[in-house]
């Protein structure tokens, strides 16, 4: 896998245009049980498919 790009990191925020879904990067890391974590999670295995997402 490549290195992660510079603008990727945790309170970025990013677009999966794969999966049409938008938000903030909470946690980069080796994989947490989500019950423990607070809020809506997914887990992207590839961040190329990542794309930064226009501010609001």
């Amino acid at each position: 896998m490549s290195p992660r790009p510079e603008w990727l990191f945790e309170g970025a925020r990013v677009l999966d245009p794969g999966q049409d879904w938008e938000g903030i990067v909470q946690f980069i890391g080796d994989f947490e049980d989500p019950s423990t974590r607070r809020g809506r999670e997914w887990i992207v295995a590839d961040h190329q498919a990542l794309r930064p997402a226009e501010a609001r």
